[in-house]
């Protein structure tokens, strides 16, 4: 990474790492007018995630989970559901792609082997230091292995939903799907679908 000359004197501070680490970043920043200021923010992130769309291009269904979130509950918002893509954090030593097949395996209880990359992105920068890895997939009833739901080490309950594209597309317009990477994963299909058609 090249070093940025507007910004010099950065000092991290640990404030918490008991899932992912919260630091607080002192930095020195030079605006366009020339003056230096002393800045301070937080970032917050444990590793890298994936999320993934899957679509059957028989059933021209989705496949995707329902799960309660804690954010969401104290911000008022659904009783704190959230209907998502699968996704997850990568391990240690996991590329993306390894990451994405174990973890629709978790939740969903599906094997796949055919990924399509589509992005890599911040899901919020200002905070976030987490980047997601963005994938789509074909799947078929074959490709199910057991019912999926998350893994009870992990503290996870998932609802595997098995919906049709276009419920999914009104379920964004409904303000019932409201996460970001399912919305833009759900968007980039239907892009790519009307350029095939």
């Amino acid at each position: 990474m090249k070093k940025d000359k507007r910004i010099k004197n950065i000092k991290s501070t640990i404030l918490s790492h008991f899932w992912g680490k919260l630091e607080r970043i002192d930095f020195d920043f030079k605006f366009k007018s020339g003056h230096w200021k002393r800045l301070s923010h937080e970032t917050y992130g444990k590793s890298d995630g994936v999320a993934i769309l899957l679509y059957n291009n028989v059933s021209k269904k989705v496949l995707l989970t329902r799960q309660f979130r804690i954010p969401v509950y104290i911000s008022g918002v659904s009783n704190g559901v959230s209907i998502e893509v699968c996704g997850g954090t990568i391990d240690a030593g996991e590329s993306p792609e390894a990451s994405v097949i174990r973890e629709t395996k978790e939740e969903l209880g599906y094997h796949i082997s055919n990924l399509k990359a589509v992005n890599t992105v911040f899901l919020s920068p200002g905070i976030v230091r987490e980047r997601a890895h963005l994938f789509i997939g074909n799947y078929t009833d074959a490709d199910k292995i057991d019912d999926g739901g998350g893994l009870e080490i992990e503290n996870e309950e998932i609802e595997v939903m098995e919906i049709t594209f276009n419920k999914a597309l009104e379920m964004i317009d409904l303000e019932e799907i409201i996460d970001a990477r399912t919305i833009m994963l759900l968007q980039y299909l239907q892009i790519l679908k009307s350029t095939e058609e």
